[in-house]
């Protein structure tokens, strides 16, 4: 590198005071949470968006909403055991990764994130410690052949990106694990050096069952060379209180009572402080939402529990929302959880884009922002009003001529209290446009033209409308001076 990283951050921090200077971009007192103000050109939309899947993702389809998938594959089908001959491609289940999953994957355009799920080689195996006992070494003999095979240099090119494990947590002996991401990501390095490194789940401060503690080892000098990527899960679910039963809960995303943004911005923080340069990506998020059949259906702690979960419009208004929230931060990739599931009323078990392969309201509204932002990336904040309004302006990556500002009121209800929520609406005058308004319109909930929204001049340069919380897409054309 030709930069020394502190240069870089210094050269970057410059340029993006420049460009807000000519562009009225956000400046530290708009922006909600100012140390994650980026020092680095944002993704576009298409580059930030993706979606988990797994061997019966199906390109024609949840390809539609993304570019960027990111795979569960089992280390336990790869081999039977750590010190096994691998076969790869081929796995000891006669599954072909390449022509079954990830190549039809790559002739549709997608880019693939592999996660390496330790599975049965990790806390899910109770003699998991006696399985690598005297095998380390076979960590490093698999990351280098899994880099080399399905790595960006290599002849495949099925994957850019490999994940060491999905949700070890503080449940895998530390030192055990240590060793192994250690020797897993030696092996990757050699394998193909272009291949970028994700940790497993992990949050700044003390780790949890399912995400490992920055602090455990990932800002030790001989570790920060090991990896490219910082990994976090964040789901919105509630905090335990008087009125909230229990923590199965969701929320909106920008209810101020979770944790579900600050676990991001505390990860931020950690990567400046102690990582600087690293990504951030988050590759779980996601809303779970079944029919009203199959909530008649609750059994075992779900019934016990009184488990709801969200509507269907809830989910797709909340997805498209929380990606925006994520766009704002420094955050390089964002993947929902999940492509598919089968109508099952439980945690995680309701949270595909498509109910047994059948979109949602949630694939269309995910496929509209995709298909409207995908060329664009975030710009600037036009305004923030906690429990009010909020507008956020993105500019097309080849023609800032170009600009949409997407408008929501940033309200909901947690999913314990839904039934008897109203939805909340702003009625409000928006001046000082950039532009002249082409098109305005709400969120798309079905495969047909998205509703138009209603609007009428204000002043010379203003417009009123009203504002859902469903997000509003307000199309710019810049350097209109009127709206004559």
């Amino acid at each position: 590198m030709l930069l020394t990283m502190p240069k870089k951050l210094f050269f970057a921090a410059v340029l993006y005071c420049v460009i807000s200077l000519q562009t009225g971009c956000a400046t530290p007192e708009t922006i909600p949470h100012p140390d994650t103000i980026p020092v680095a050109i944002k993704p576009l939309f298409k580059d930030f968006m993706g979606v988990n899947g797994h061997v019966t993702f199906r390109p024609a389809l949840h390809g539609q909403v993304c570019r960027l998938v990111r795979s569960y594959h089992n280390m336990d089908w790869d081999a039977n055991a750590p010190g096994d001959t691998l076969h790869i491609p081929v796995t000891v289940n006669q599954l072909n990764w390449k022509n079954d999953v990830y190549g039809p994957w790559k002739n549709a355009g997608l880019e693939t994130d592999i996660c390496l799920q330790f599975r049965l080689f990790g806390v899910g195996a109770p003699r998991y410690r006696q399985l690598w006992k005297g095998h380390e070494q076979w960590a490093y003999d698999y990351g280098k052949v899994m880099a080399a095979y399905y790595g960006p240099s290599g002849k495949e090119q099925l994957c850019t990106s490999l994940e060491i494990d999905n949700e070890p947590g503080n449940r895998f002996e530390p030192a055990l694990f240590q060793t192994l991401f250690t020797k897993m990501a030696q092996g990757i390095r050699q394998g193909d050096p272009r291949m970028k490194i994700v940790t497993p789940a992990v949050v700044a401060g003390k780790g949890d069952n399912y995400s490992q503690g920055l602090d455990d080892f990932y800002g030790d000098k001989q570790v920060l060379p090991l990896y490219d990527i910082i990994n976090l899960h964040t789901y919105a679910t509630m905090e335990k209180s008087a009125t909230i039963e229990n923590t199965w809960h969701r929320s909106f995303p920008e209810d101020p009572s979770l944790r579900y943004l600050k676990v991001v911005d505390e990860a931020i923080t950690w990567r400046n402080q102690h990582a600087p340069g690293k990504e951030v990506w988050i590759t779980e998020f996601g809303y779970d939402a079944c029919t009203p059949a199959a909530m008649k259906q609750r059994k075992d702690w779900a019934l016990k529990l009184n488990w709801q979960g969200a509507t269907d419009l809830q989910q797709a208004q909340y997805l498209v929302r929380s990606f925006l929230a994520f766009a704002v931060r420094d955050v390089q990739r964002a993947y929902l959880y999940y492509y598919n599931d089968e109508d099952e009323a439980s945690f995680h078990a309701a949270s595909g884009l498509t109910r047994n392969f059948v979109p949602k309201p949630a694939f269309w509204a995910v496929r509209q922002l995709y298909q409207m932002l995908g060329e664009f990336r975030f710009h600037r904040v036009v305004k923030q009003e906690v429990g009010q309004l909020y507008i956020y302006e993105f500019e097309d990556g080849k023609d800032p001529q170009s600009l949409v500002w997407v408008a929501w009121s940033p309200t909901g209800a947690d999913t314990q209290h839904k039934d008897n929520y109203q939805p909340h609406t702003i009625t409000t005058t928006l001046d000082q446009l950039p532009g002249k308004p082409v098109r305005i319109t709400g969120m798309a909930t079905t495969d047909t033209p998205a509703p138009a929204v209603a609007w009428e001049k204000s002043g010379d340069n203003g417009i009123r409308l009203t504002i859902q919380e469903s997000p509003t897409y307000i199309i710019f054309k810049k350097n209109k001076k009127t709206l004559r």
